[in-house]
């Protein structure tokens, strides 16, 4: 899940560069939800894990 929040992140990075801002917005939307997934499912294992 990390992973591939990184890897939107590069692929907005590099089409911002490339001036593609349609494509770059995108790619940095799906990337924030990404991490933001990421990061509750990790507080949820936490969590879980120490019961």
């Amino acid at each position: 899940m990390l992973g591939n929040a990184m890897l939107f992140l590069i692929i907005a990075v590099i089409a911002a560069v490339l001036g593609f801002s349609g494509i770059a917005g995108v790619a940095s939307t799906i990337a924030q939800i990404l991490f933001v997934l990421f990061l509750v499912l990790f507080v949820v294992s936490l969590i879980r894990g120490r019961r």
